[in-house]
């Protein structure tokens, strides 16, 4: 049935959800007020609110800087995990880059740049063009050489090469760098519109916890959750419509019972367990 896998996945949530929804009806406490009160304001601001506006320019940043990140990393890697010279050479830098933490670049962005869109979406480019730039280059160093060696026995041409052999057979990687990018993104999308921003879902909660708006605050952490998720989820769609091939398993086959013969039948006549 095909609501079976759908209920594998939800009854946790599901479980999850009313088990905080009984655990906060009576809730009096002014910092964790109940979740029915939060799930509405959720739905007033949205509604009546300027929170959609602060959501769709959060969104644009996300995709804009995660799609520059993408079109970088993965062309990037690609060249970089193929050339053996320049994978040598790149090697310390790209060490260096990915363990320096894109959140100091903050307050420089916000200096140099401006408190506009742009800056956000460079910044959410910067710390998300780390992981798929690597993983990139660990899945063409994953592709067998015998691949390598029948496309250069048959002289296939290097843009084919690169098109047809070395990018499918780095795409499971590359996806699984993009699923780590995305949730870098979601962070870097909040803390730089907290620090520098007018608009979007950072400044929403910002101002909301400044005006001790505590319910206001929890909305929109749980709409930063919602986003994350549902963006996560239409990956997951593209991910599984791209990669058929490779999360599909081969059926399990019973292995045979063994056929008796003369020999151990007469052994298990005399008490010998073969």
């Amino acid at each position: 049935m095909p609501w079976k896998p759908v209920l594998r996945q939800l009854w946790l949530p599901a479980l999850v959800f009313v088990a905080l929804l009984a655990a906060t009806a009576d809730s009096t406490s002014f910092y964790f007020p109940p979740l029915t009160e939060v799930l509405s304001t959720l739905w007033d601001e949205l509604l009546h609110g300027g929170l959609v506006e602060d959501l769709l320019f959060s969104l644009r940043n996300i995709l804009a800087g995660l799609a520059l990140a993408t079109v970088v990393g993965v062309g990037a890697g690609l060249v970089i995990g193929e050339v053996r010279v320049l994978r040598l050479a790149t090697g310390p830098l790209l060490d260096f880059a990915r363990a320096t933490p894109t959140v100091g670049f903050v307050p420089v962005i916000i200096l140099t740049l401006g408190i506009g869109s742009g800056p956000k979406v460079f910044l959410i480019f910067l710390g998300s063009v780390w992981p798929i730039l690597l993983n990139t280059i660990s899945g063409v160093q994953a592709i067998g050489p015998a691949v390598h060696e029948t496309a250069h026995s048959y002289r296939v041409p290097r843009l084919l090469r690169f098109r047809r052999v070395i990018l499918p057979g780095a795409l499971p990687q590359i996806l699984a760098g993009i699923r780590v990018a995305l949730s870098i993104a979601v962070v870097l999308m909040v803390v730089s519109e907290i620090y520098g921003s007018p608009v979007g879902l950072g400044n929403f909660i910002l101002q909301s916890g400044s005006s001790f708006h505590v319910a206001e605050t929890w909305a929109g952490t749980l709409l930063i959750g919602i986003v994350g998720y549902g963006l996560s989820v239409l990956l997951l769609l593209v991910e599984h419509r791209l990669l058929g091939w490779y999360h599909q398993r081969a059926p399990r086959v019973r292995s045979p019972r063994p056929v008796p013969t003369p020999s151990t039948e007469s052994a298990k006549s005399n008490g010998v367990v073969v």
